[in-house]
This record gives C-alpha cells, sequence and structure tokens, in this order.
C-alpha cells in the first residue's frame, strides 16, 4: 500500500520517478474541438448515422439521454470518492501488482511502461454476465458498494452494446455481429482516482494509449483531464452534463478494417483538485479470434490486419513508453506488419 498516492494525504513535491522531460509532457492545444454529443433519443437513422461519422472522424463522442438513470451515475459517483477516501487499512487487501489478478488496487497504468511512473491510482473490478459469484471478490466497504456498482455496470453495459447494434446498423452489416464471444467477455470497470499533484505540467495521469478492447463508456470527473489526440495535437474533453464520453478500442478497428480508428488519449493531473471517472470495457472472451471481417474485405481493400487471439492480442500490444520508436498501442496498421 505504501505505493497507493492517495495513502498520502497532500503530496508537497513530485518524487523524482514521476517526472518527464517537457518534450515528454507537450501541452493541449488552445484550439477548441469539441466532441459530438449524439442524443441517443433521437431518431434511429439519424443517432447511427451521427455515431458512425464520429467515429470516421476522431474516433471519440459524447452520448446523453442514453437510458443510464442520473442517480445511478451519482450513485456511482459518490460511491467511488467514498472508497478511495476510505482509511488504508481498509483497502490494503485489495492492493495487488500482479497485472492478471481480475480485481485489485494498484497505482499506476496497466500496460509495461519500461519503469516510467504515472500519476493514478485505480481500483480494477472484472464484472461477469450473467453475474455470478466471482463479484464476492469485490470489495464490501463502503456500505452498499456492490450494488451500486452491479447496477451501474449492467446499465452501462447496455448502453455499450446498443451503441455497437447501432454501429451494425449504420455499417451495413447484421444487427448482431457484435454479439457472442466479440462483446461476451468480463466487462472491466477501471475506477481511477488521480490525486492532486504538486507539478502537473511534468507528470501524467495516463500515458498516450489507445484501449484494446471493443468499446469503452467513460463516466467523466467534473474535474477535466482527459486529453484526446487530433490531427497532432492533444485537444481536452469538456464532458457534458450527464453524458458518457465513448471511444472505440482497438478490436472495432481491426474488426471493420480501419473503417473505425481507435484514438490515442492520456489523462492529465490537476494541482488542485483529485479527480475520479469511470471506465466501463466492453471485451471480447479471451479465446475470440479477432480479425478483418468479410464484410470489409475486396479485392480494392484487403486486409490490414492480422487475425488474433484476443488473449494473444492483449499479451503482445501491451508496452508503453514515451518517446518509444514503436509505440506498441499505437499505428496498430503498421506494427502488425512489422511483428
Amino acid at each position: 500500500m505504501e505505493n497507493i498516492l492517495h495513502a498520502t494525504p497532500a503530496h508537497v513535491s513530485l518524487p523524482e520517478s514521476f517526472v518527464f522531460a517537457s518534450d515528454k509532457v507537450p501541452p493541449a492545444t488552445k484550439a477548441v474541438v469539441s466532441l459530438p454529443i449524439i442524443d441517443l433519443s433521437c431518431g434511429r437513422d439519424e443517432v447511427r448515422r451521427s455515431i458512425l461519422e464520429a467515429g470516421k472522424e476522431l474516433g471519440f463522442f459524447q452520448v446523453v439521454n442514453h437510458g443510464v438513470s442520473k442517480q445511478v451515475m451519482r450513485d456511482m459517483e459518490g460511491m467511488c470518492e467514498q472508497f478511495f477516501h476510505l482509511p488504508a487499512v481498509d483497502k490494503a487487501s485489495l492492493y495487488s501488482e500482479e497485472r492478471h489478478k481480475p480485481n485489485r488496487l494498484f497505482s499506476g497504468a496497466t500496460y509495461d511502461t519500461g519503469g516510467e511512473k504515472y500519476w493514478r491510482d485505480c481500483l480494477r473490478l472484472a464484472c461477469p454476465f450473467p453475474v455470478d459469484d466471482s463479484i464476492n471478490e469485490w470489495p464490501d466497504t463502503p456500505k452498499g458498494l456492490r450494488d451500486v456498482i452491479e447496477k451501474f455496470t449492467s446499465q452501462t453495459r447496455d448502453v455499450g452494446k446498443e451503441l455497437l447494434r447501432l454501429l451494425c446498423d449504420g455499417m451495413g452489416i447484421r444487427a448482431d455481429y457484435f454479439e457472442g464471444d466479440l462483446s461476451g467477455g468480463n466487462v472491466i470497470l477501471n475506477i481511477n482516482h488521480y490525486p492532486s499533484c504538486p507539478n502537473p505540467d511534468k507528470a501524467l495521469g495516463q500515458p498516450p494509449h489507445c484501449d484494446r478492447n471493443l468499446i469503452t463508456l467513460l463516466l467523466p470527473s467534473a474535474v477535466n483531464g482527459l486529453e484526446v489526440s487530433y490531427k497532432g495535437d492533444w485537444i481536452k474533453v469538456d464532458p457534458a452534463p450527464n453524458a458518457f464520453v465513448v471511444n472505440f478500442g482497438q478490436q472495432l478497428e481491426v474488426v471493420t478494417n480501419g473503417l473505425l480508428k481507435s484514438i490515442e488519449h492520456r489523462a492529465m493531473t490537476n494541482s488542485a483538485l483529485a479527480r475520479t471517472s469511470v471506465a466501463t470495457f466492453i471485451m471480447p472472451t479471451q479465446e475470440c479470434l479477432i480479425g478483418p471481417a468479410k464484410e470489409f474485405l475486396s479485392k480494392e481493400n484487403p486486409p490490414c490486419y492480422r487475425t488474433t487471439m484476443f488473449r494473444d492480442f492483449m499479451r503482445i500490444y501491451n508496452v508503453v513508453k514515451l518517446g518509444s520508436s514503436l509505440n506498441l498501442t499505437t499505428n496498430l496498421k503498421n506494427v502488425q506488419k512489422e511483428i
């Protein structure tokens, strides 16, 4: 637990191990680039067209009127804040540096970073569907935590599955294409906590990375910190009220043979305020074989990605290092040709 950042009430200075050179943490552009806001209560044709356009242009968008109640969202936010304010002794048994452990509390990135350190604590939980007794491994404090997380995860998963069906409609493939193994793995929750940082210009909460799953829904904090790569710059994300920020994972890029893109993003820190966000990852099963779908292939558009078992993909694409000559989570099309 000594590695958990929020266990220290206030950090007076940034430890040297967290300091990056200024060229490794370029500031975001001052230009205002808003993520598209898609109202899921609008007509189906309009919604699926908007999702597809946003996916091709930015790979990120926001959804409102999505079906997850405001109360469920507020309950989740409140419960997560309470968890990170618990005394360290109440969380000690959850701490683990074993990456393959499905339910754990840890500090830093989920990738192999070659020793680079990131200003984040994370409670990572796996939720099977249908829900089974494995959720008994989740923390049971604060009181009611399991019930709140289970309800939130179930409703958020439903939104993710509906977004996938809308994508299928927009791309002209069968509506259930992403059912079964492609989206049937455990839903993974990353409850991210970024303590206030004494020198945010020199630190990163999370490194630039692309998500390796199918699709991600983020319940953002009122304190901004998410930044998205766009045309060579970093743009700040200003979340809309009661919205989820949605981005496409690398498996969607592979299945659509590059029609949809998984875009790099990073998490910044704040000198005055802590920030807590919740990322919900819709995942394939570990044994799912994933490659470009025949619907996206032709003589003029041959496969640009290898077909790989998801378990192997997660193992191979597990390196993030700032300034690395080959970042295995980005430029997926080129990297797959080299491996």
